[in-house]
């Protein structure tokens, strides 16, 4: 908001009559319109520019101070504006006997009209003229702005008369916005008033819900194009939820309803108490510190926090790390926090907006009628309905019963009703009194967990205690996570985001969603024994995020306190915090596991040890990869959890034994036997022996098919090479098989084609056949809304295996060195580790690579292990965010297991030499960025 434009004593702002002075003083002889002296004008703006930007830079980086960062900046533009106006007015177009059409203001508009400016953001101006156009008006304007584009500014730029400007204003709701923010630069200050005064009484007067209905709506469909949420782990600073456009929509509605000029007399209005305002001058300087470091580090106009310029500007502003948090998280715990209160403020803002002037708005935005008068709830005498929301009756209803701080979220979920703006207040007023008698309170908790185990509000009613920092307060734990963020590309959201959008999606499914999307979890609802244990698990399961040890044992230690306190008895806590030790335990089986292997199955029921939790961790691990973010959770993904629970439910509820493995390969031999009639009797046998045995156990019936097809067709037309394709909606996966003779290194050739086409592997199964032909199939990561453009995809995915074998087409060495992925994770470290077991498959070894993902990894991965003499059975390839999981089921050549130590030892080097090389490549930019950082200069032109 506009304020006065006092400069700290550290910034000295050359004025617009001494740059001019400066430039007399060089000019001589020479004449003020020569093309000389425009040099002379040009590189004396050039060094006030610099000297300002230098100066504001050294100020922020002392001191933090951001809003005045962006004031001196400010001040800085307005003087060099100043100087050019003068300048042309005075000296190249001078003018003895003006006409009264002969005059001219500059006005600033935009984010440069409320006083404040950015390094790299736009000058927006507006030249406001009497009348028409003058040739004296048009070359003033035209010096001017060549000036500011010589300098290199993006100058955006309107010239208008007052009427002009009045019925664009009507017209248009951003003239109209530009207007109200607008702030004279220099010229006829009368022709400024005018326009001025014009626009209050013929535009501002009585229009004042139609432009805060313009600026909600505004400012909803921003929040919904860049991320409906204040905690995406990306922000953008400017235009985000959180952000300081929302606060600008604050300033532009005070402005515009209240009549207001600076923030402060916000609080003489009523609208905000001392101490919101308060933390509405800390979130804006914040803000504003933020925004001009990114500007100044960049060298541009970076408005989005991005994972590398997070830890860049961690290490800028000297961040330091403590215990379970990086200095990188730290930064961003701090980020979010004001995020949060720019959300408080904007709601508590909209709230009285809406109750102080019913007949016009709501808090939406929405031109309403009036909801008057009270009622009562049917057994409450503290709370009431009022003009449809939920208030206290008295302000004494909390320090009365402090109980009622818990009870008022209770009863406004169960009623279904949003909040009144005075029981918002007071709520804020009363936090004090959540002290450890009210955590310990009976009564407190028991209201606390039927909140929790309501699906009807649960995810809306826990995210309005939180903004309240009620649920922090009232669970230390949970406000330890509060603004949490985690420093990987996986998590998409903060940690209490994340625990309260997994309760919505438990929530969701109780009421009847997600049926097609989750078809085992809505089978397996009706037989749990209790779905409160699952609501406090998924609230509980990430609370021990940010701490030094592992966060699931760390949670469960937390679980085995807080669930007797909400009334949980021993079996009940006992359940929870099992199910919170190990909540990552199926996801990290199923994907990264040979699931058809029985000895899968085998040692994931020895975890579970009961069909009841097998059935609740399902359940629980859907919700929890659904919450992570938008495309986390897959139906491949739901696909490879149905498959593992199907696998283990037998051997827990005693149904192991009524099949064996020999009888289960037998049987399928059969079922494609009998699907395959149409075949000639000895061709049908022939294409079934030829296939060894672990084909039946880990193929599924429909790729059985496929296969079959695929390799007469082959036959047939005397081909030794095939492939087929299957696009399957559901699992958003693209299956892609291939049929060749045996190739050491047909996986990473595979690979390698699937690079060059920007696809994703997620999964591969490698089957030798008897005549010594390889049948691969992959599973590829959905990435075209069109079946149509998939199977194109892989076609030609196939189609480059070939020429690959061929030797038609090489592969290059650099394969996806330079791509987007890669650039990304430039800022993130992740340790490499090689696990290699016998313990996990009877007939494999187990190869678990873990490590920082890239473009090209599985192809050099498994080109990699054929130069070891390794047979790849299966790949199962997990990537989360930045972190890669590839796990290999192998043999030698012989078909046997590893078990030399001293090849297990080669083995783990040769992978780990696979990472080594883009470490180091990473490091040596790492040290760049770092060298610059630490001489304060900018990262532009720096990759």
């Amino acid at each position: 908001m506009p304020e006065t434009n006092r400069m700290p004593k550290a910034f000295k702002l050359q004025k617009a009559d001494d740059l001019i002075g400066h430039i007399l003083d060089q000019l001589g002889e020479l004449s003020p319109a020569s093309n000389d002296a425009r040099k002379i004008v040009l590189s004396t703006a050039k060094e006030a520019l610099a000297d300002a930007r230098s100066q504001s830079e050294q100020d922020l980086l002392e001191n933090g101070k951001g809003k005045r960062c962006a004031k001196n900046l400010c001040a800085a533009q307005d003087e060099i504006i100043k100087m050019a106006f003068k300048f042309a007015s005075g000296y190249v177009f001078p003018v003895t006997n003006r006409s009264d059409a002969e005059t001219l203001t500059i006005a600033a508009v935009g984010g440069y009209g409320r006083g404040t400016l950015a390094p790299g953001s736009d000058i927006d101006l507006l030249f406001i003229l009497p009348y028409k156009q003058t040739p004296w008006g048009e070359s003033v304007t035209e010096y001017v702005l060549y000036l500011l584009w010589d300098l290199g500014q993006k100058v955006g730029h309107a010239v208008r008369s007052i009427d002009e400007c009045i019925r664009m204003a009507k017209a248009d709701m951003t003239v109209r916005t530009a207007t109200l923010e607008s702030r004279q630069i220099i010229g006829d200050l009368a022709l400024y008033d005018e326009l001025q005064q014009r626009f209050a009484d013929e535009i501002v007067a009585n229009s004042g819900a139609e432009f805060i209905a313009a600026k909600m709506a505004e400012r909803d469909d921003r929040h919904e194009k860049i991320g409906n949420t204040r905690f995406v782990v990306e922000p953008n600073i400017k235009d985000g939820k959180g952000g300081l456009r929302d606060l600008n929509t604050l300033f532009w509605i005070a402005k515009y309803f209240y009549r207001v000029r600076t923030s402060a007399e916000l609080v003489k209005k009523g609208v905000f108490s001392r101490a919101e305002f308060r933390r509405f001058q800390r979130s804006e300087d914040f803000l504003w510190a933020i925004r001009c470091h990114l500007h100044f580090l960049t060298g541009r106009s970076e408005e989005k926090l991005s994972f590398e310029l997070q830890q860049d500007l961690a290490q800028r502003l000297h961040v330091s790390g403590r215990a379970g948090l990086r200095p990188v998280e730290r930064l961003m715990k701090r980020y979010f926090s004001v995020a949060k209160d720019v959300g408080d403020l904007t709601r508590i803002f909209c709230t009285s907006l809406e109750f102080n002037h019913a007949k016009d708005v709501d808090v939406l935005g929405r031109v309403r009628k009036s909801l008057s008068g009270r009622r009562k709830i049917k057994g409450e005498k503290d709370f009431v309905v009022d003009r449809g929301r939920i208030n206290i009756v008295d302000d004494q209803v909390f320090e009365k019963d402090p109980v009622n701080l818990i009870k008022v979220f209770w009863v406004a979920g169960r009623e279904g009703l949003l909040f009144h703006p005075d029981a918002l207040k007071e709520l804020t007023r009363s936090r004090q009194l959540i002290d450890k008698h009210l955590r310990q309170n009976q009564k407190a908790n028991e209201y606390f967990l039927k909140i929790l185990t309501h699906p009807q509000s649960v995810e809306r009613i826990l995210r309005r205690m939180n903004e309240a920092d009620i649920l922090g307060k009232f669970i230390p734990e949970f406000g330890r996570i509060v603004a949490l963020m985690q420093f990987n590309m996986y998590h998409h959201y903060t940690v209490d985001e994340h625990l309260i959008r997994a309760v919505g999606v438990l929530a969701e499914i109780v009421e009847g969603g997600l049926k097609d999307e989750l078809p085992l979890t809505h089978e397996l609802m009706p037989h749990l024994a209790d779905l409160k244990l699952l609501f406090v698990a998924l609230f509980l399961h990430d609370i021990a995020k940010g701490r030094p040890e592992d966060h699931s044992t760390a949670g469960a230690k937390v679980a085995r306190k807080l669930c007797p306190r909400f009334g949980l008895t021993p079996a009940e806590t006992d359940t929870v915090a099992w199910l919170i030790q190990n909540h990552l335990v199926m996801s990290e089986i199923s994907q990264s596991r040979d699931v058809q292997d029985p000895q899968t199955a085998t040692n994931f029921a020895d975890i579970v040890q009961s069909p009841a939790r097998l059935s609740l961790l399902l359940v629980l691990t859907a919700c929890d990869i659904r919450a992570v973010g938008p495309g986390v959770w897959t139906g491949w993904k739901g696909s490879l959890l149905r498959a593992l629970y199907y696998a283990t439910e037998p051997l827990l509820s005693g149904g192991h034994s009524q099949i064996s493995q020999s009888e289960r390969i037998e049987a399928a031999k059969e079922r494609l036997s009998q699907a395959l009639r149409d075949w000639p009797k000895n061709q049908r046998e022939d294409y079934i022996e030829s296939h060894y045995s672990t084909y039946w156990v880990r193929s599924e019936f429909q790729l059985q098919m496929e296969h079959a097809k695929m390799i007469r067709k082959a036959n047939q037309l005397g081909q030794s090479f095939a492939g087929c394709v299957s696009v399957k909606a559901f699992e958003a996966i693209t299956e892609l098989s291939i049929y060749t003779p045996d190739h050491p290194r047909l996986l990473s050739l595979i690979a390698g084609a699937c690079t060059l086409a920007n696809a994703d592997i997620m999964g591969a199964q490698i089957s030798m056949m008897r005549d010594g032909h390889a049948l691969d199939t992959l599973r590829l990561k959905r990435t075209f809304t069109a079946d149509e453009d998939e199977r194109i995809r892989a076609l030609k995915i196939i189609e480059t295996v070939q020429k690959l074998l061929s030797g038609e087409k090489y592969l290059p060495k650099d394969l996806g060195r330079d791509s987007k992925l890669n650039k990304r994770l430039k800022p993130f470290t992740v340790p490499t580790d090689i696990y290699i077991s016998n313990s996990l498959s009877n007939k494999f070894t187990v190869i678990e690579i873990s490590g920082l993902d890239r473009t090209g990894l599985l192809h050099d991965l498994t080109r990699e292990l054929a130069d070891l003499s390794l047979t790849i059975q299966s790949a199962h390839i997990g990537t989360y965010g930045e972190k890669a999981i590839d796990v290999f089921y192998v043999t030698d050549l012989t078909g046997m297991q590893i078990t030399d130590k001293a090849r297990q030892k080669k083995i783990k080097e040769s992978l780990l030499e696979v990472f080594a090389g883009f470490e180091r490549e990473k490091k040596a930019l790492r040290a760049k960025r770092h060298k610059k950082l630490r001489e304060g200069a900018s990262l532009k032109g720096l990759a």
